[in-house]
C-alpha cells in the first residue's frame, strides 16, 4: 500500500501551483490547523469547503467490557472531535455503484 502524501510534499505542491515560497505556504497550513482547532473548540464546528466538517460532539458514560477479561466497565462521559467527510468528496473519492 502507497504512503499517503507528506506535509513537505503537500506545501512544496500547493507552493508550486500557487507562486508562493514554501515558507509562506507551510505558514498557512499552520493558521488553517489552528484556526481549525480554535474554532472547533469555540463553536463546536469547523467546516473546510469541498473537504469537511471538523464537530465536537459528546459521549454519554456507557457500559464497556474489558476485552482480556471479559469484566465489565465503566466508561466515563467525555467530548470528542469526529470529522465528517463533505459530500462532493466523498462521492469524487468513492463514487456510489449503480
Amino acid at each position: 500500500m502507497a504512503k499517503g502524501m507528506t506535509k513537505t510534499a503537500l506545501v512544496r505542491l500547493l507552493a508550486e501551483k500557487l507562486e508562493l515560497t514554501n515558507k509562506q505556504t507551510a505558514a498557512f497550513l499552520e493558521l488553517l490547523a489552528d484556526t481549525a482547532v480554535k474554532e472547533t473548540k469555540k463553536n463546536g464546528e469547523f467546516t473546510i469547503p469541498g473537504i469537511g466538517k471538523l464537530v465536537k460532539a459528546e459521549r454519554k458514560a456507557r457500559l464497556g467490557r474489558n476485552p482480556q477479561t471479559g469484566e465489565t466497565i465503566k466508561i466515563k462521559a467525555k467530548t470528542v472531535v469526529k470529522f465528517r467527510v463533505a459530500k462532493v468528496a466523498k462521492d469524487t473519492i468513492a463514487p456510489v455503484k449503480k
